[in-house]
């Protein structure tokens, strides 16, 4: 029986993780220094970017981007209402109009042709994101970005070593950004990337960002007030060491993948976790569990109250934007985006970490096909 919660995410930290840390806090420089300035260079190769800059987070990396775009009141940007982290939020924030467009079915990310259709002339930039890990066609919208003459920004915050057409996530946008914060194979508590290989928008974004000590008393400089929106040297060092081990955090992860798919596809109906044809390789973000239409919106949150009843963590992996209530009042209304709507009300982000074994996999799975049938919905569920 189990006893303890099973957590939706679980950081996967070792001594090292834990020793670098602590080198940091007996530093004689705990805010932003030379830690934050080798995660960025490592980051940066990574991904064979020229530039990676550390900022507070996904959602603080967006604004900054947007920012150094000159995008704000009267513009317009394309995105997705459809994620677990609301990085999108962004676009509001910077004071832009967010418009969004339905995703693809199978994927989950933002569709070129639904996201083409909204383009107007108030339109300065697509948003797309490689949605639980999954990469977004990024030929299409390449093409669609040139082709309207507007930027293109990549969201990873949820996806990190998935491989589209030989490359890495992060290096398809003019700009990319990433985030640091749990549920993220990288936590270290908060924290996000920035990467790009255009050295103008870099400048501007590291000075949107923050001042160096020797750099308040330029006059230059000071005519772009910072956010303030760093990250520190302890926060640097854990993402660093994480960062150092990633191979290994990932291939730990997928482990526990393969697990569960094991024991999610005896439910009647299931399907292989889909990949499309372009995708080379996914690392998913959470573990997610689409049920079948006989489910509705009402019968996936009862199967999330019977988990949380067996001390198992689980969650709706979204919430869609444009049926909240700032995105309300800006006009939207259930209904607007079908696709969305419908993976939404039937998406559950299950506990996915390292630290899962075999035996409490089989546990939720069995705890979610036993609520699955307590609802009298039947059991049939499909990745």
């Amino acid at each position: 029986m189990q006893t303890s919660t099973l957590p939706l995410n679980d950081p996967d930290l070792v001594q090292s993780d834990l020793d670098l840390v602590i080198e940091t806090l007996t530093s004689p420089r705990l805010s932003a220094g030379p830690v934050v300035e080798q995660f960025e260079a490592e980051f940066a190769k990574y991904l064979g970017r020229k530039h990676a800059i550390a900022v507070s987070s996904g959602t603080i990396g967006l604004m900054l981007i947007l920012r150094a775009y000159g995008i704000g009141p009267g513009d317009e940007v394309v995105a997705s209402a459809h994620s677990f982290r609301e990085t999108t939020h962004a676009i509001a924030l910077s004071g832009a109009r967010p418009v969004f467009a339905d995703i693809d079915y199978w994927a989950g990310t933002l569709e070129p042709d639904k996201a083409e259709k909204v383009v107007t002339e108030r339109t300065k930039a697509i948003v797309a994101g490689n949605t639980n890990g999954h990469p977004a066609p990024w030929d299409a919208f390449r093409q669609l970005a040139e082709t309207k003459k507007i930027a293109l920004f990549e969201d990873s915050t949820e996806a990190i070593g998935s491989v589209y057409k030989g490359r890495l996530v992060g290096s398809f946008g003019d700009c990319a950004v990433f985030d640091f914060s749990q549920p993220s194979v990288l936590a270290c508590g908060e924290g996000g990337m920035i990467v790009t290989d255009d050295d103008d928008k870099a400048s501007i974004i590291r000075n949107l960002r923050s001042r160096r000590i020797q750099e308040r008393s330029s006059v230059v400089l000071g005519a772009h007030p910072p956010m303030q929106a760093g990250m520190s040297d302890i926060t640097a060092a854990l993402g660093l060491a994480q960062f150092r081990r990633l191979e290994l955090l990932l291939a730990r992860r997928t482990r526990v993948e393969r697990w569960y798919y094991e024991y999610v596809k005896s439910f009647e109906g299931i399907k292989d976790p889909y990949i499309g044809p372009d995708v080379e390789e996914v690392h998913w973000f959470l573990y997610v569990v689409h049920l079948g239409t006989r489910f509705s919106r009402s019968s996936r949150d009862a199967i999330i109250e019977d988990l949380h009843t067996e001390k198992i963590e689980a969650a709706a992996y979204s919430h869609p934007l444009h049926l909240q209530r700032y995105y309300f009042d800006l006009g939207y209304r259930r209904g607007n985006f079908f696709v969305t709507e419908k993976v939404a009300d039937r998406a559950v982000a299950l506990p996915f970490h390292a630290h899962l074994t075999e035996n409490q996999i089989a546990f939720i799975v069995g705890t979610m096909k036993d609520a699955s049938i307590n609802i009298g919905a039947g059991a049939a569920i499909y990745l």
